[in-house]
């Protein structure tokens, strides 16, 4: 690049990442549950916090915003996680000797080198839960780290009294985890429905993210919410979508390694994507140089589209233009192995080439705020509306939460009036059970037949646990429920400050 192609650009880029998973732990192991969870922690967590470890250490500071969900950072700092993380890890490393042993020298050569680094650092830095690992990275300033409701609800479709409860709890979680309460959030999904904005500014989120349609396109700045001061970013589809969209990104090119393909005796991946229409066994090995090389090309690739993007946008706006690029944590490394590199050598590069790099609040705070905006019902989903979690693939599961929710609103309520004031496991793991059940993840699966029959199990499971908690309080049996809600705790015994007085009664409850 010249030296005239270096000059500083007007406005400021914003790569946020959001990093969720459903609660997986003790709801079983393969092909879906606690190995999905590890699978995303090795090879996107690890390494997305090491590369933004080393960037801090060299003094880079406001790299990204990073939205870690509350159900995601209980499994990372769950004691039965951690020790099945640190099992993986080993057993990575025993499939790639595996492998080399298996005539196969180039694929165990360098999985065993991944495995053995990845362990290292998990033992070094992540044995006693990754908080610590996420609050260096606040301390200094390297991150912006947004929260979110406590077990990833669809919003616009939870009672808001339960949305507002499970919003003031993620935030408060965060706090103690982090010693940080996040001020911005990735609204999971980014499900909105007017009013929400209200319930925000109550709890104290000041800017939250939706995708680029809900504006129109027109993301080049933030924009309040209606009458409130609330900001929402608008994702840029046009940038993004260089990375991954539904039908093309970098992860798709010739060298870059192929997710779906696996070597049925290690579990490994071997091949490299070649082609899209080439079927699995016709694929070329894998050759970490030639997808080296490839990682240039798109670094090169997306600084050239960031600057030009805000240049144009700035000339069409007549002032600074506000440039935000949004993905799943996941795609970096789980889902596109080289992704953790590509997003080092970006967050070099694009400073290098002129472009202002910042996180969602410097943008709030150096004024990249344009004109109110009456936001509308809208998501990230397919369509941009609300098909994915409520359409007529889920109806069974929108009316299983909508019973489920009023059961345990009705239930908790009751024993309230009756209570003593001291809290009450019973009506804690009641009222745990039914934001598991109303994830949205489970919808998400469903929709898109993602392991759909593991989602609806999920889902009536967790239903099953409040319907028989409920039956055995509004039968008087006390001790039966007591019971009850211990073993379920034993399953799902996340978010242990969970505290049902906190849901307040329901006349209190927002409108």
């Amino acid at each position: 690049m010249s030296t005239a192609e270096k000059s500083a650009v007007p406005g400021q880029f914003t790569l946020v990442l959001h990093s969720h998973l459903p609660w997986l732990a003790h709801h079983g192991r393969w092909p879906v549950g606690e190995e999905w969870l590890y699978q995303s922690w090795a090879a996107s967590y690890l390494p997305v916090a090491k590369v933004l470890r080393t960037l801090a250490a060299e003094g880079r500071t406001n790299l990204l915003s990073l939205g870690i969900t509350p159900v995601l950072a209980a499994q990372l700092d769950d004691p039965h996680c951690l020790k099945g993380m640190h099992h993986w890890l080993g057993n990575w490393k025993l499939r790639a000797d595996e492998a080399a042993m298996a005539g196969n020298v180039a694929l165990g050569s360098h999985e065993h080198r991944l495995a053995t680094e990845a362990l290292a650092d998990f033992e070094q830095r992540w044995m006693h839960g990754a908080s610590p690992v996420w609050r260096e990275l606040i301390d200094a300033a390297a991150i912006e780290l947004l929260g979110g409701p406590l077990a990833h609800p669809f919003q616009p479709l939870t009672d808001a009294r339960l949305r507002e409860y499970e919003l003031s709890e993620g935030l408060a979680d965060a706090r103690h985890r982090w010693g940080n309460t996040p001020e911005g959030i990735w609204a999971p999904e980014c499900g909105f429905t007017p009013g929400m904005e209200k319930t925000y500014d109550r709890v104290g989120i000041t800017h939250f993210l939706c995708d680029g349609p809900a504006l129109r396109g027109d993301t080049t700045l933030g924009r309040p919410v209606w009458d409130s001061d609330v900001v929402v970013f608008g994702r840029d589809l046009h940038v993004s979508y260089r990375v991954w969209s539904p039908k093309s990104g970098y992860p798709g090119q010739p060298y870059y390694r192929d997710f779906h393909h696996y070597d049925h005796a290690t579990g490994l991946k071997p091949a490299r994507v070649t082609g899209k229409t080439v079927a699995g066994p016709d694929k070329a090995p894998y050759d970490p140089a030639l997808a080296a090389a490839a990682v240039e090309k798109d670094v090169a690739d997306f600084v050239a589209t960031v600057r030009e993007r805000l240049i144009s946008e700035s000339e069409r706006i007549g002032r600074p233009a506000l440039v935000v690029a949004a993905f799943d944590t996941e795609l970096f490394g789980h889902w596109w192995h080289e992704g953790p590199q590509w997003l080092e050598q970006v967050l070099r590069a694009l400073p290098e080439a002129g472009v202002t790099v910042g996180t969602l609040a410097d943008a709030r705070a150096r004024g990249y705020v344009g004109e109110p905006v009456e936001l509308a019902d809208s998501s990230w989903g397919s369509g941009k509306d609300w098909r994915v979690w409520a359409g007529d693939q889920v109806t069974d599961l929108v009316e299983l939460n909508a019973e489920i929710v009023r059961l345990a609103l009705d239930t908790l309520d009751k024993m309230a009036a009756a209570a003593d004031g001291l809290r009450d496991p019973v009506a804690d793991q009641l009222l745990r059970e039914a934001i598991l059940t109303i994830s949205s993840d489970w919808a998400f699966m469903v929709s898109k037949d993602s392991a759909a029959g593991y989602a609806r199990d999920r889902a009536h499971e967790h239903a099953h646990a409040v319907r028989e908690i409920a039956a055995a309080v509004s039968a008087g049996q006390l001790a039966k429920a007591r019971q009850l809600a211990a073993g379920w705790y034993a399953a799902d015994g996340l978010f242990p400050a969970l505290d049902a007085r906190r849901l307040g009664p329901a006349s209190e409850g927002p409108s």
